[in-house]
């Protein structure tokens, strides 16, 4: 049965080149919504942090209809760090949108998805993104896609594949890089042209992949996936079963409501055929990657392995003074449930218990992609504890490899120099450097652990003005030592409130992360000092009374160098003997070994 009232698309870019923007205008301008709706910018953005940020972390389900056809569409992330989530998306679509900014070009992130799509031998449409910016270069990012499709090796199908020039803010798209056109008409009729409709079996025996999975409170496990043959109706019993994982052997159980995706919303429906995207609940121990099929036939559907973590955190039980007084879930039986919930969503992220019962080693795809999952953590109520960042490391033929990333760096001409002698200090090797404008864009490959603690110093470095984007590249042979952090930290010498001569005092050793009246411990971290041995504070002294001056001369006292740290800069900073305390209302930066003589004395036996 060939499908032509049906096509199944994905939308994948960069980080920011405005994937979230079009897709909301491709469903004001298909009649989702009603004339008079009211719509938030960015929709498909629906999570808090998402929308404070400006990225999109979970690919997100919609569907929209043109000319009698449906077009389900997913929106996928852009950052390198939530590259799972797109790897396993592109299981449910025949055709990709490649967005491309009309400045930038393609990055990092855009060479990844498209090595995926091309890999999976999908039909591509390059889309031009933001041509109205003023710094457009059309013509040059057509070669820079052309070049980067050869270099992956694409079939002369895929070489020849059609380009559009839109502009994603204004909601429109032209087939001629001239004109700018007046809506998204050009776009829709070449999905429906370019992308030929599916040819599946709709009588055969049952297989649905399960690509994706929520979780509701009322009805527990949500499976997400398109179906590859046959009919899917609730109420109706399947086998369970996992391409990679045979070992797991076959289950049974009830599908109870199923779903289809209309517009933003999840409509209940009677039955699925072969090629729909469905959402179903029932079946609980279900997992991204297993496959849903009939009892009488149960065959499971080949799903490519997820690409391996490569760095990884300690999360810990909160032990510091303050423990308890911020959080509502404190426990290692909470932390437990909720780290191991996680891994039901994500797929690229990797969970193991350890000697303590009180820890957890917890293995990501980046930085961000950790610093992602403790901020909703504590958002939901959680307070733990969590370590430096450490890159995982491989034994290959007996030799240490190193996770390796693939840099791109694009930076004003002045501020070139900072950025190789930053590279050169973190083992970074120059591939390609280029003129764009005024500005230069320099691509290196550097060991991942090069690049923790890097951005704030590189932004630093550029005046706020440059961009930096890295994603994972490959294992290669380890590169050596490297210094970490050449700053040492401002630490408190006891427990009390800080008040404003303590703190006028301890500015003089280097830059405050608190102000007065903020609560400390001993141990705490209160600031970095520019030298690289550790310095204690008393941040808690005050001015003592005397016959000429009284206490209350601290209000002409000036506090002038703090800094508030967000959780990337918090992780950025740790030291190897440090550790981020995490309440739902702190981020605190504290020593292992809080006792500062007992502190010494380790570091003297050192």
């Amino acid at each position: 049965m060939v499908r032509n009232d049906l096509r199944n698309i994905a939308i994948i870019a960069h980080v920011d080149h405005g994937k979230t923007t079009l897709v909301d205008e491709m469903l004001k301008q298909s009649g989702t919504f009603r004339e008079n709706q009211v719509v938030e910018e960015r929709v498909m953005d629906s999570n808090d942090i998402e929308r404070e940020r400006g990225i999109t972390i979970l690919a997100k389900n919609t569907s929209i209809n043109y000319s009698g056809v449906k077009i389900n569409i997913i929106d996928t992330p852009g950052h390198a760090d939530f590259s799972g989530e797109v790897e396993r998306v592109l299981k449910m679509v025949t055709g990709v949108l490649i967005l491309v900014d009309a400045s930038e070009g393609p990055m990092p992130q855009t060479r990844f998805v498209m090595q995926k799509a091309l890999d999976m031998n999908h039909k591509l449409i390059i889309v031009i993104n933001k041509i109205d910016r003023p710094d457009e270069r059309i013509t040059e990012v057509i070669d820079e896609v052309l070049e980067l499709l050869m270099e992956l090796n694409a079939n002369d199908e895929q070489l020849e594949s059609p380009f559009i020039f839109c502009s994603g803010r204004k909601g429109t798209a032209a087939l001629d890089m001239e004109h700018e056109g007046t809506d998204l008409i050009p776009l829709f009729d070449m999905i429906l042209s370019h992308f030929p409709p599916m040819d599946l079996d709709e009588n055969g025996d049952m297989q649905l992949l399960i690509s994706s999975i929520d979780y509701n409170e009322y009805v527990g496990r949500i499976g997400i996936g398109r179906i590859e043959r046959g009919t899917v109706k609730p109420n109706s019993e399947y086998a369970i079963c996992n391409y990679n994982k045979p070992e797991k052997g076959i289950k049974k159980g009830k599908i109870v409501n199923l779903y289809q995706i209309e517009g933003l919303t999840r409509v209940a429906v009677e039955s699925a055929m072969a090629g729909d995207i469905v959402c179903f609940s029932g079946l609980e121990d279900i997992s991204i990657g297993d496959t849903v099929c009939a009892v009488s036939n149960p065959q499971a559907v080949k799903f490519g392995n997820i690409s391996e973590p490569t760095v990884e955190m300690t999360f810990s039980v909160n032990d510091s003074p303050f423990a308890g007084k911020e959080g509502k879930f404190i426990t290692t039986r909470h932390l437990r449930e909720r780290l191991y919930r996680e891994l039901l969503r994500d797929v690229s992220l990797k969970v193991t218990d350890t000697n303590s019962a009180d820890s957890f080693i917890v293995c990501g795809r980046g930085e961000m992609h950790l610093s992602i999952l403790i901020e909703n953590m504590r958002r939901g109520g959680y307070e733990f504890q969590v370590s430096t960042p450490k890159v995982l490391f491989k034994e290959i033929d007996g030799e240490k490899y190193e996770p390796v990333e693939r840099l791109i760096v694009d930076v004003p001409e002045n501020s070139t120099g900072s950025v190789f002698q930053s590279m050169g200090e973190r083992k970074g090797e120059l591939l390609h450097m280029n003129a764009i404008g005024n500005r230069m864009r320099l691509e290196f490959i550097i060991p991942s652990r090069g690049l923790f603690g890097y951005k704030s110093e590189f932004m630093t470095a550029t005046k706020g003005e440059g961009v930096l984007n890295s994603i994972f590249f490959e294992y290669q042979p380890y590169k050596g030592d490297l210094q970490r952090r050449t700053t040492g930290s401002l630490v408190a010498f006891e427990t009390n409130e800080a008040v404003t001569y303590g703190l006028y005092n301890a500015q003089e050793r280097g830059m405050l992360f608190i102000e007065p009246g903020t609560q400390v411990y001993e141990g705490m971290v209160v600031g970095v000092s520019p030298k690289s041995d550790d310095i204690s504070v008393n941040v808690c002294k005050k001015k003592h009374m005397s016959n000429t001056r009284s206490s209350g001369n601290d209000d002409a006292l000036k506090i002038t160098n703090v800094k508030k740290l967000s959780m990337e800069e918090s992780l950025e900073f740790l030291a190897d003997d440090e550790l981020l305390e995490v309440t739902p209302k702190s981020l605190r930066i504290r020593k292992r070994i809080l006792n500062t003589e007992q502190r010494l004395k380790k570091r003297s036996k050192n």
